[in-house]
């Protein structure tokens, strides 16, 4: 079965979309925007329901505005980090903050997405965050395994490099897909072996298809 049939007739299907945002109609507009795509969704206007949420069930990826009512969704996203499930977040914001974007990649966020919403954009780098999380770590009874030792460390182009690594792309196809050299794929490469232990490229895909 190919990676975009597994994708489309599984995952989707199992996967929880957990939304943050304080306007409600940004929340309605985005469920029903996943719901489509055949994704389970969840949103929350306030962070309190938010944490009642993420104990009742944590989702698989999460989309929260940089600011949801007083509390700031730097702090909400420090809190998914903090789980250590290897959980997406995606951050909203109402308009361009170039200070603030660069906080929330620091902190781990998988993109920062400026209203209004590009929603082909959205769902691709949603479809591209659970498909990579899809190769690094098994399913075992509809429960994510553990995740991979060093994975959490990973920037977004890592984490970019690493899936095209596992589709079997070799430096200069990655290149030339990422509108990058070769010879930065390779630095990334490097980078991505040495943060989950590998010690070459059969190694590395040993790890990841063993996770």
């Amino acid at each position: 079965m190919s990676d975009d049939i597994y994708f489309h007739s599984f995952l989707n299907r199992e996967r929880l979309i957990q939304i943050v945002d304080s306007d409600l109609a940004t929340c309605e507009a985005l469920s029903v925007l996943l719901r489509l795509e055949g994704f389970q969704t969840s949103f929350s206007t306030d962070a309190d329901h938010f944490g009642v949420t993420m104990e009742r069930r944590r989702p698989d990826a999460v989309v929260i505005n940089l600011q949801v009512g007083p509390v700031s969704g730097l702090s909400l996203l420090r809190r998914v980090k903090a789980m250590r499930g290897g959980t997406p977040v995606f951050m909203l914001v109402d308009h361009p903050q170039i200070a603030a974007t660069v906080s929330a990649m620091k902190l781990g966020a998988a993109d920062v997405i400026s209203k209004p919403i590009d929603s082909e954009y959205l769902l691709t780098v949603l479809r591209d965050a659970l498909r990579l999380d899809a190769h690094v770590g098994s399913l075992q009874g509809g429960r994510r395994a553990v995740e991979l030792r060093g994975f959490s460390q990973l920037t977004p182009r890592e984490r970019q490099v690493l899936q095209l690594i596992t589709n079997g792309q070799s430096n200069k196809e990655a290149g030339r897909e990422l509108g990058i050299s070769p010879r930065t794929i390779e630095v990334h490469r490097a980078r991505v072996m040495e943060k989950l232990g590998a010690r070459n490229t059969a190694d590395l895909m040993r790890i990841v298809l063993t996770a």
